[in-house]
């Protein structure tokens, strides 16, 4: 005969077996959840493992389990020769003297007794909202990735012993055999001739910006971008106390002969690029100019930073080759992201730089991440050598390639010509330009109303300029057909401003 208790554990108990979350987990949350809506009271004696083990129809390894997470988390108490009770988390565990009093604070101080210095430059430049369906600036889709599949190199990756070995020392470098494989990885496919000394492992594309600017910028050093340019990157620029000066755009990039007219050799320190998709227009630096910016380089002194920031999204079948393939005198800074197209978490950040800059890096670095990810880097190391990554990719173009062309297709005939793009070749985003008689913040407005949020960050509107940057990739078809109907009927309901006369 079933106890009550046991009745209880199977009326609240839900067991997902498709959930990549382990049945334990699952488990002990929702005994954790009954607890709080006071379905077992505090002093309620759990079943015995093996009798729950039969109820739930798990392996009575999995009970002991649960019953461990819930003694860690404090929900129970395992008394031995008696069983496990629901205790009151709230209850205090007496202390041996002299530390048996407990100080408490009955609020944290909101405001530090001292000052310190704030930054305005730094501030979050990106809002959130709850809004069904939001554009980007160009992010993938994770729902693309297989999460499980993911998982799984992960956790082979932990089980094996020589990778917990490395885990008990510091590695200042990171995980060799990944720099190794990521080195080859871009030989192949970026066109370069690096070693795994070449490399730098961060965990972003921000963190490698930033230790760039503490080893290579000085306050009031000049720093180029482009007349509209990564703000992130700005940002830490500016926060160097170094000069952006900004260059103008054209449709083939950055205006190179701009440099040569308006500055002397010996002004510029650095010129900061995003040549391959140049952020946020799209537009792709042309041959001609990266030859000439390399040869400028040269002549001028200043160092090139090339942001590569979206690389392995093409669409096309001709690449065009970094700055950083055809740099032989030591120039350019390369600088990049590894598994964008994965979850997040499984991400991290790079530099490619000649091996002296790269030493100096690390130590920076050693202060900064001192431990890195061993284990996630040597997942990725392996993703790569037994062609993983390849083909992951090959599967996400393929998909990203039809949302760009759905994209595309419905601006170019639901939009009836009001709204002007080129279909770029490869990214994951389109820069649209619109009648400057429109006001985009209006429409803005309208859309959030409408369960579509367009971020103030991908709005470019001034007296010259009136433009958005709209990411598509991380929208399915149903999804982009949907965010483009809100955005049709919100700018159909504006009025354009008449012109001044």
């Amino acid at each position: 005969m079933s106890s009550p208790v046991l009745d209880l554990f199977s009326s609240f108990v839900l067991i997902d077996r498709t959930s990549v979350q382990p049945i334990y987990l699952q488990v002990s949350q929702q005994v954790i959840n009954a607890v709080q809506r006071g379905y077992l009271l505090v002093g309620t004696k759990l079943p015995g493992t093996r009798a729950l083990s039969e109820v739930l129809q798990v392996h009575r390894k999995t009970v002991i389990a649960i019953y461990d997470e819930l003694d860690a988390q404090g929900w129970v108490e395992v008394r031995p020769n008696k069983g496990t009770f629901v205790i009151n988390q709230s209850q205090q565990v007496k202390l041996d003297k002299p530390y048996e009093k407990l100080i408490s604070l009955a609020k944290y101080p909101t405001h530090t007794g001292f000052v310190f210095r704030e930054s305005t430059i730094l501030d979050n430049p990106f809002e959130s909202s709850d809004c069904s369906l939001i554009f980007n600036d160009g992010q993938p889709d994770i729902r693309l990735t297989q999460m499980q599949h993911l998982s799984r190199w992960y956790s082979a990756s932990m089980k094996r012993k020589h990778n917990l070995k490395r885990l008990i020392r510091h590695q200042m470098e990171g995980s060799e055999y990944f720099r190794e494989q990521l080195s080859n990885y871009l030989n192949f496919s970026r066109g370069l001739h690096i070693s795994k000394n070449n490399l730098l492992i961060t965990r972003s594309v921000e963190m490698s910006l930033y230790i760039i600017s503490q080893i290579l910028l000085s306050k009031g050093d000049q720093v180029l971008v482009g007349d509209l340019s990564m703000f992130s990157a700005n940002m830490v620029f500016q926060k160097m106390g170094a000069r952006v000066r900004t260059i103008p755009i054209d449709e083939s990039g950055i205006n190179i002969d701009y440099i040569r007219t308006h500055f002397k050799p010996g002004e510029i320190r650095m010129v900061y690029v995003t040549p391959h998709h140049h952020y946020p227009t799209t537009v792709t630096l042309s041959a001609q100019k990266r030859i000439t910016l390399l040869q400028l380089a040269r002549e001028y002194g200043f160092l090139i930073v090339e942001d590569d920031y979206d690389y392995d999204f093409q669409y096309e079948q001709t690449a065009v080759m970094p700055l950083a393939s055809g740099d032989i005198d030591g120039m350019v800074v390369y600088v990049g992201s590894f598994g964008k197209s994965l979850a997040p978490a499984f991400r991290t950040g790079f530099v490619v730089a000649p091996d002296n800059l790269i030493a100096e890096m690390r130590k920076y670095l050693g202060i900064i991440d001192r431990q890195g990810d061993v284990i996630m880097e040597q997942a990725l190391g392996e993703m790569i050598e037994e062609g993983e990554i390849h083909r992951h990719l090959k599967k996400s173009l393929k998909v990203y390639r039809e949302r760009r062309d759905l994209f595309c297709e419905i601006l170019e005939t639901r939009f009836n010509g009001r709204v002007a793009f080129q279909k770029p070749s490869g990214g994951l985003a389109l820069w649209t330009t619109w009648d400057k008689r429109f006001s985009l913040f209006q429409i803005a407005n309208l859309c959030r109303n409408e369960d579509l949020f367009i971020p103030k960050n991908l709005l470019y509107q001034n007296n010259t300029l009136s433009a958005m940057r709209l990411g598509f990739g991380h929208l399915n078809e149903t999804e982009i057909e949907q965010a483009l109907e809100i955005l049709w009927k919100c700018m159909d309901s504006v009025n354009a401003i008449p012109p001044v006369r």
